[in-house]
Parts: C-alpha cells; structure tokens; sequence
C-alpha cells in the first residue's frame, strides 16, 4: 500500500529537516510525499481542504488575532510549539553582523528582502515579524533561494526567527536579535477535530526538537 504524507509551510527551512527525518523514519517501499512551501492564504487553504495534514506557521503578537479569526473561519486550529523573539538575517559580510543587537531605523539605508503574499492579504498573512513598518528600500520575492541570493548580493536583510538550519544551514546568513517587544509563536495548523497520523505525529515530534535545539532567544 502506498504511503501518503504531505505538510505546507511559510518558506522556513527547519521544517524540512523535520520531513526529511520522517521520510527517512517511515521508510517503505512506495510512498507520495509532498511538502510544499506556501503563502500563509495556501497553507491555510492546503490544511482546510485535506491537500496537507499540517501547516507550519507562525504567529506574532501583532498578528495573532487575524490569524486565529482566519483559521476559525477555515475550520483549522492553531498548535503552539514555542516562544522566539524577532531576529535579522543579514550577510555574514554585513556591516552590523557583530552587533548585539539592531533596531528597524538603524536598518532604513538596507534593502529589505521578504516573501510575497497574495495581492490584498491583509498584513497579518505576512511571513515576517514587523512587516507592517515603513520601508524606504523593500524586495519582494517568492522561494527560499531567491530571498537568501538577494540578501546576500544586496548587502540586505529580512526579519526572521533565527532559525536557518536545514539543506544549507544558513551558511551565507547570520542572525542578530532584533530590539522589539514582538514575541514569535512557531507552530502548525492542523484540521479540526482530526487525529495526527503516524507520519503526522513523526513530523510534529522532530518539528519541535528541531525548534527547541536551533531557537534563539
């Protein structure tokens, strides 16, 4: 019997070593798995609709109360994993790599680099903390490998949770903490009043070990 699994996610990396484990886990000889990275309006739709039995998201204390109002409405609820605060991604190049800590104004003279949502989502769908501030220079892109390329070429940055383990572990990237009083809360969705499979509940254990090992705060 062929084994299915699919989980959508914003454009994180630690969520693919946690499906690569589980991949790897439930082994088989036939299997149809799928993890597909998504706008926040698709993850939401993916879980909905039975096309994901997980979505990885998070949440923010800015955009928690749209984002909960959002997944009422699509029959989908919201599972904490842990706490993080806000942090940049920058070049290991940059300029203010070695810092403590940085603030947004300290930040205008570089290009901000951050995923695109659809056109009219509301600002709690965007994938990064503080997306809602003022930017003089931004750079909108839609994968991983483009985000990571700019930042890098453009000497730019993005707000992130610090988290950049996964297929290149960051290896371009630093993180430095950003002066906020904005908590992160990582997460996933899931389906209503829907038991987790086996491969499901794989997924979700590796998920919060990979959060728990690799957040910083």
């Amino acid at each position: 019997m062929t084994k299915k699994f699919a989980v959508s996610g914003q454009h994180y990396l630690f969520d693919v070593q946690s499906f690569a484990a589980v991949v790897l886990s439930l082994g088989g000889d036939a299997y149809e798995y799928a993890l597909r990275d998504r706008t926040t309006k698709r993850v939401i739709e993916d879980v909905a609709n039975g096309e994901s039995e997980i979505g990885v998201l998070v949440e923010t204390t800015r955009s928690k109360d749209g984002l909960e109002e959002a997944f009422a409405e699509a029959g989908v609820e919201f599972v904490e994993l842990i706490e993080s605060t806000p942090r940049v991604a920058l070049p290991k190049s940059h300029p203010f790599v070695n810092a403590e800590s940085l603030t947004l104004d300290q930040l205008e003279d570089f290009p901000y680099i951050y995923f695109e949502q659809e056109e009219g989502a509301p600002a709690y769908f965007a994938e990064e903390a503080l997306a809602d501030e003022a930017r003089h220079k931004s750079i909108a892109c839609t994968d991983r490998a483009s985000l990571s390329e700019l930042i890098v070429a453009l000497n730019g940055y993005t707000v992130t949770s610090g988290i950049l383990v996964g297929i290149s572990d960051g290896s371009s990237l630093a993180t430095v903490r950003l002066d906020t009083d904005v908590t992160l809360h990582l997460g996933y969705i899931v389906k209503k009043g829907v038991e987790l499979s086996e491969a499901g509940k794989k997924f979700v254990e590796k998920l919060e070990g990979n959060l728990r090992k690799y957040a910083k705060f």
